[in-house]
């Protein structure tokens, strides 16, 4: 009977998908690894299963105890998975950035897991790394994998994501798009790679946030270029071992937002749900196209699937609070739909009457007020009309500069104009923005409502 011995048998032999619509762009064909396929949804099934048997070989733990690993959720369900068949126990930390789905399911597996805060340096006892490190050392018979470290996480795919790339691509890859995080799949894949080709181009996709793609161009690890990120799986504060700085040619920042765009367009346009590092690495691919010729073969490793981000990258009211949904309606499109696109404002000289008489023969209730070409300030109807009020026969002729409040804020045009609720309330009637030729514009209230 054709059937395997147990579910560690289906890991690896991942198909190579041609990509059609996303990389029309592309001189070149442009395929992907659907690491999906593994039975952990993931890449790092292959890894796991590595770092667990040389574990067990090596004598690092005996039968019955625990391993413990910081993961971002694959690591953990590759270890999970050969945990469950060779009878170990697992204990993940991970930190609070991932995704619910990602935690549920290693929960799921029989796992213990322990969320630790993001936004802490690696060396705070509270963060993920050092968390496990502490409960290996305070544990009976357990063993801290420590994926970046560990070099099995490399031979492993030195073992057979290189060899499968290199059999399924008959030989003729030329470029291998990875997107980075433990270093593993792109120093493993890649070093099998160069040994067949010496040419074939290593570019590893990078987030901002992370260090590596200065500290690959300058030798230098710049503690500046880290910050809290929302792109889950690449991109780190560290420099793990596993990361093979002297075989990557080159490495590629995307951004959070193009990295979510283009995690859904896979799904609409090529059929392919995928995890959010994927779309890091089509977008990154996208990003360097120029470098490309049409004699060329890509391929672009997929890492996981989409069902760990249905909370997240998938979810519309999510993204919408990022600003990532790029088919919303925006600053940008509510000034193209504006009756008229001419900007009215008065000089801080201006007298009180005139600036009255302004709007009520534009039919306006707002306007800016200047000085030298720059905006120094905001008159409303109401404000004018109760300062006239006041006293009708002396304010009338005083400048607006008496009377004018604060500047309505700048926005920029790329703005989802859901988002404008942030500015515009019963104080601050309208926004200001640059047009496509850089002008100023405003944007009031009435324009958002005439648009809706």
């Amino acid at each position: 009977m054709d059937v395997k011995n147990n579910i560690l048998e289906t890991i690896g032999n991942t198909p190579l998908v041609r990509l059609n619509k996303l990389t029309t762009e592309v001189p070149c064909a442009v395929y992907a690894k659907v690491e999906s396929f593994n039975p952990g949804h993931s890449i790092k099934d292959r890894m796991g299963l590595k770092m667990v048997e040389d574990a067990i070989d090596q004598g690092l733990i005996k039968p019955g105890g625990t391993f413990i690993e910081c993961t971002s959720g694959n690591t953990g369900m590759g270890i999970a998975l050969a945990s469950v068949v060779k009878g170990y126990k697992c204990i993940f930390t991970t930190s609070d950035k991932q995704s619910k789905e990602k935690i549920d399911i290693l929960k799921a597996m029989g796992a213990e897991v322990i969320v630790c805060p993001t936004n802490v340096t690696p060396d705070d006892p509270r963060s993920y790394y050092s968390v496990a490190e502490k409960l290996s050392k305070e544990i009976p018979n357990s063993c801290w994998l420590n994926q970046y470290d560990n070099k099995s996480n490399t031979q492993a795919h030195y073992e057979s994501t290189g060899p499968e790339l290199w059999k399924q691509t008959e030989g003729k890859i030329t470029h291998l798009v990875v997107g980075v995080g433990t270093g593993g799949t792109i120093s493993g894949t890649g070093k099998y790679l160069k040994e067949q080709n010496p040419d074939v181009q290593l570019w590893g996709i990078d987030t901002y946030g992370s260090v590596f793609k200065k500290y690959k161009e300058t030798g230098e690890f710049d503690e500046k270029e880290i910050y809290p990120y929302i792109t889950e799986g690449i991109g780190e504060d560290i420099l793990p071992e596993n990361v093979d700085f002297d075989i990557i040619d080159l490495f590629e920042k995307v951004s959070d937002k193009d990295g979510a765009v283009y995690t859904r367009r896979l799904a609409k346009e090529e059929g392919l749900m995928m995890g959010y590092s994927a779309g890091s690495a089509i977008a990154g691919l996208l990003q360097l196209k120029d470098k490309l010729k049409p004699t060329d073969v890509v391929v672009v490793i997929l890492h996981d699937h989409g069902s760990r981000y249905v909370g997240k990258v998938y979810n519309d009211d999510w993204m919408r609070e990022r600003d990532f949904l790029d088919d919303e309606l925006k600053v940008k499109d509510l000034l193209r739909m504006k009756s008229h696109d001419e900007f009215l404002s008065v000089d801080k000289s201006t007298k009180v009457k005139e600036a009255l008489e302004l709007m009520k023969s534009k039919d306006i209730s707002q306007i800016p007020v200047m000085e030298n070409g720059e905006v120094i300030g905001s008159v409303t109807e109401s404000a004018v009309l109760n300062y006239i009020l006041d006293s009708p026969m002396k304010n009338s002729d005083q400048p607006v500069s008496e009377i004018m409040g604060d500047a309505f804020p700048f926005v920029d045009n790329d703005m989802a104009c859901r988002s404008l609720n942030r500015y515009i309330n019963k104080d601050t009637p309208a926004v200001l923005t640059k047009d496509a030729k850089g002008d100023v514009a405003i944007i009031t209230q009435y324009d958002i409502l005439q648009a809706l």
